[in-house]
């Protein structure tokens, strides 16, 4: 129970974690060990209608309020981080700049389609020397009649890479401010578009049935329709883009520490040892008891940032709070959980999935903000007050 949910947040748990059970969780484990993209399983989301849910009903969208988005998220996440983060990065991170930044041209052309799970959307950022230093982007968009000559490229691209994906939003360079600062602008490019290529990465750690890819644009020509929102306004989308983003990534640690936690009280009421379940001795149990304990205050955490976001209020700081505590409450409970498993917990084991538990939480404190990064943001705004 929770204040911040009512019986549409019950329901969407109900629903998600139902589906994720049935369909993602007994086929999950081969696609990730074989490092391959579920497109059909994806596409099965369809009956769930999560994809662009907070989105409006013209566009094909749910318009739901976004801690229902948030929900969904982290029940997936609870089941697997693969999915949740295909999920996750095509809302927050695909449909939701389209969706804020758009011209109503952009959003009845793309939005329906991005709606359905039939299509998946990317936001292109990292690249070689940028990721925390967003300003370090090194792709070079030139004025042309008509539109843009691109060319640079984007890596870990989430989305990116696979036959579902219909395209990226990304930040390039488009000239020099009159301070002599560098502009950034926003574009979008669909697949198809010529000096538009993918490559599906793999030799992962974590997220291994995820599509992370590198996109690559060559002497790309984006038409001057295609351009997100206002010219030079392309950093000021990415960050208000990612401020949304974390509290999905948020989610995905969130869901993770529940079904680590939940698969590490499991075994230690079955595992026994000296004569007794490892649930009776007090180093267990008191080591389950702050597990739980971490989750609750991560949940209200993050429920709190999403009740401001869907109040109209500041998130920000709070977005920021939300990701970086939930990433370390993701890390502090999967490694407590794979010691309670002891050995049993260190190979691959489908019943009890921890071993890719374990190494999906590492990437919570990297993605979407560095835990660094995070603190300067969160340094910054008490130092204001």
């Amino acid at each position: 129970m929770s204040a911040f949910l009512n019986e549409t947040h019950h329901a969407i748990r109900a629903k998600v974690r139902d589906f994720a059970e049935k369909y993602v969780k007994p086929v999950i484990g081969e696609f990730e060990a074989n490092e391959q993209f579920p497109m059909e399983l994806i596409r099965s989301l369809k009956s769930l209608k999560i994809f662009g849910m907070h989105a409006p009903k013209e566009y094909g969208g749910q318009n739901s309020d976004y801690l229902s988005y948030i929900i969904a998220v982290e029940e997936l996440a609870r089941v697997d981080s693969s999915v949740a983060a295909t999920l996750a990065a095509h809302n927050s991170l695909g449909v939701g700049p389209i969706m804020e930044f758009g011209t109503e041209e952009q959003k009845a052309k793309y939005l329906p389609a991005l709606c359905t799970a039939e299509n998946l959307w990317a936001f292109g950022l990292t690249e070689e020397n940028a990721g925390s230093d967003a300003q370090g982007v090194e792709t070079i968009a030139e004025k042309q009649d008509g539109g843009w000559l691109v060319n640079g490229h984007k890596k870990y691209i989430t989305n990116g890479a696979s036959d579902m994906s219909a395209g990226i939003s990304f930040v390039a360079q488009t000239g020099l401010r009159p301070d002599g600062r560098k502009e950034f602008t926003a574009f979008m490019v669909s697949q198809g578009t010529a000096g538009y290529t993918r490559e599906f990465m793999k030799n992962k750690l974590l997220w291994r049935a995820a599509d992370n890819g590198m996109v690559y644009l060559k002497d790309c020509f984006i038409p001057a329709e295609d351009q997100l929102g206002e010219r030079g306004e392309g950093i000021k989308i990415m960050l208000k883009t990612i401020d949304s983003g974390r509290l999905s990534i948020a989610a995905m640690g969130l869901g993770l520490a529940q079904g680590a936690f939940e698969m590490a009280v499991s075994f230690a009421k079955k595992r026994k040892q000296f004569g007794q379940a490892l649930a009776n001795f007090q180093v267990i149990s008191f080591k389950l008891a702050d597990m739980a304990m971490k989750i609750e205050n991560a949940r209200n955490t993050l429920y709190n940032a999403c009740w401001l976001k869907d109040n109209g209020q500041p998130f920000g700081t709070q977005a920021a709070m939300a990701k970086l505590y939930c990433s370390e409450v993701a890390s502090d409970v999967a490694s407590d959980a794979l010691q309670i498993f002891g050995g049993a917990g260190l190979f691959r084991n489908d019943e009890y999935p921890i071993e890719r538990f374990f190494r999906d939480q590492r990437l919570l404190s990297i993605g979407e903000g560095t835990s660094e990064v995070l603190r300067m943001v969160i340094s910054r705004s008490v130092l204001k007050e």
